[in-house]
């Protein structure tokens, strides 16, 4: 619960500059042109490093929390060294391939805001290495439970791109919103490797076994293909509203900062909280508490999700008039972004519940489910988007991203039931026959023989 609050909180702050954030986006820019090319151009980065993040949180931290001192040492010693080494390959990757990625990430834009959108991709290249930098940081804090400055991403990126875009925009115009993004990142790497200072200290001075490389990279790898079709989901739907006429890749980024922002408080309280006692629990080979715990979570979280999905639904039109409507964000630009968002609301349900459930089964090491799960809503969204291209009706335009969503979260419950171990069931055992096991347990002859077969 201390995590959770502590984690809440950030999320609340980080949300309460990032619609500041976006109100300064909708002010400056609206669903014009230029809000198209932002849009394609750092919301896919923002995709990608808030995946990163994800991922060496729900990954990195069960390996660190399974092991020993030492060997905790040993495994963040080498696996911080070979993440940033990715991390600043991948950097430089998306500036060189900036002008292809763009091509591919938004193929209706125009030459002048393709352009514009290769220079702004550029500019937030190195952002990615600054995210995943203080996630590695973050990732040591949380085995300590240290959840503050990790709370705090969001916060820093939103504070530092409202910061740079106002103080800049004479001067640069569009492109101060990623200088300041980029700015953002750094400070929260600066943050997390500050805060952990005396915990790699303990680590320098440690000496443990060489971590594999296959060790230090497999889970990981498993669970960033896992973000990283869940994020081509949002990549297919922003990509086809380029297609749609201008304004439509902004309009669908306004709806999906809105979902985010539901989703995350939603999930990242609770399974950032659950996500090292469900270790705990599996290091102790206490998996039916687990899947106990789990339940009971997910039986939470579909209830506020269906909730939370028919508020918004009821309520977007005057909800974006409030936080949008103004400067170049006309009553035009209200109404385009209330319809793409009665398309894409049902998927707040559908992502939410999903996002929970995998992050469970990576934490307790079963991420085939999770990995065949996301594959679903990215190949529905694209089939769907297929057959609607053409047509301008804005209210379709989040609708496969909706559906898939659904359709994955549906097959993962179904499938991690099915396939959830025998001893993990439920026990409708009665109570009096739980204590008469208890002294069966405790006889001497039944306690050798237990011995005996989890020696086996």
């Amino acid at each position: 619960m201390r995590g959770g609050l502590v984690v809440g909180a950030g999320i609340l702050a980080g949300n309460i500059t990032g619609f500041f954030r976006i109100a300064v986006q909708a002010y400056y820019l609206g669903t014009h042109a230029r809000a198209d090319a932002l849009s394609v151009a750092i919301g896919p980065i923002d995709t990608l490093n808030g995946a990163i993040v994800n991922t060496m949180l729900v990954s990195f931290v069960p390996m660190l929390m399974l092991r020993p001192a030492e060997q905790r040492a040993a495994l963040f010693a080498r696996a911080s060294r070979i993440f940033f080494c990715i991390l600043a390959a991948g950097s430089a990757a998306v500036a060189a391939l900036a002008p292809l990625l763009i091509s591919l990430m938004g193929p209706g834009l125009a030459v002048e805001q393709h352009d514009q959108a290769v220079l702004l991709l550029r500019l937030v290249a190195p952002a990615t290495l600054f995210a995943g930098g203080s996630a590695i940081y973050a990732a040591l804090l949380y085995t300590e439970r240290r959840f503050v400055a990790p709370a705090l991403y969001q916060a820093c990126l939103n504070g530092a791109t409202i910061i740079a875009a106002i103080s800049l925009w004479r001067v640069m115009g569009v492109k101060g919103f990623a200088v300041g993004y980029t700015v953002g990142a750094f400070i929260q790497l600066a943050l997390t490797w500050s805060v952990s200072r005396d915990l790699r200290e303990q680590v320098r001075q440690s000496r443990g076994p060489k971590i594999a490389l296959r060790e230090i990279l497999g889970r990981p790898s498993m669970f960033l293909i896992y973000a990283g079709l869940i994020a081509a989901n949002i990549l297919v739907t922003r990509a086809f509203a380029t297609h749609a006429g201008p304004g439509m890749a902004a309009a669908f980024d306004y709806c999906l900062r809105l979902v985010s922002v539901v989703v995350a408080y939603m999930v990242y309280p609770v399974a950032n909280s659950l996500l090292p006692e469900i270790a705990r629990l599996r290091g102790a080979n206490q998996t039916e508490n687990a899947y106990k715990l789990i339940d009971r979570s997910v039986g939470l979280m579909a209830v506020a999700a269906v909730a939370s999905c028919a508020v918004a639904i009821l309520l977007r039109t005057p909800v974006i008039r409030l936080l949008f409507e103004r400067g170049n964000f006309t009553p035009e630009s209200t109404l385009l972004v209330s319809a793409v968002f009665l398309g894409f609301a049902p998927s707040i349900v559908g992502w939410a519940l999903m996002d929970l459930i995998s992050r469970c089964s990576f934490a307790l090491d079963r991420p085939r489910l999770p990995l065949i799960a996301a594959g679903i809503p990215v190949t529905i969204n694209l089939l769907i988007m297929m057959s609607l291209r053409g047509r301008s009706n804005p209210t379709l335009s989040g609708l496969g991203a909706s559906i898939g969503l659904l359709a994955g979260f549906l097959w993962l419950f179904v499938a991690a039931h099915l396939r959830r171990p025998a001893s993990a069931a439920p026990s409708h055992v009665p109570e009096a026959d739980d204590e008469e096991r208890g002294e069966r347990q405790n006889h001497p002859a039944d306690f050798a023989e237990t011995a005996s077969e989890k020696f086996q």
